[in-house]
């Protein structure tokens, strides 16, 4: 079975990431079968200062 890689900025909340690694548990074994226990999740919480998008950091303020 897959393992996913997640990366977000940081800021989450234990219960929103606890939610967000069964849905995409739910969805894996839905679509492709298998068992749940055979589904990883990895989070990397990823600080405002280390992200950039349109070559400005997360950090920066924002228009």
């Amino acid at each position: 079975m897959p393992t996913y890689h997640v990366e977000m900025l940081e800021g989450r909340t234990p219960e929103q990431k606890k939610k967000l690694v069964e849905a995409i548990t739910r969805v894996s074994v839905e679509i492709l079968g298998g068992q749940p226990d055979s589904v990883d999740v990895l989070i990397t919480d990823i600080q405002p200062g280390n992200w950039a998008t349109g070559g400005k950091l997360w950090s920066e303020p924002r228009n």
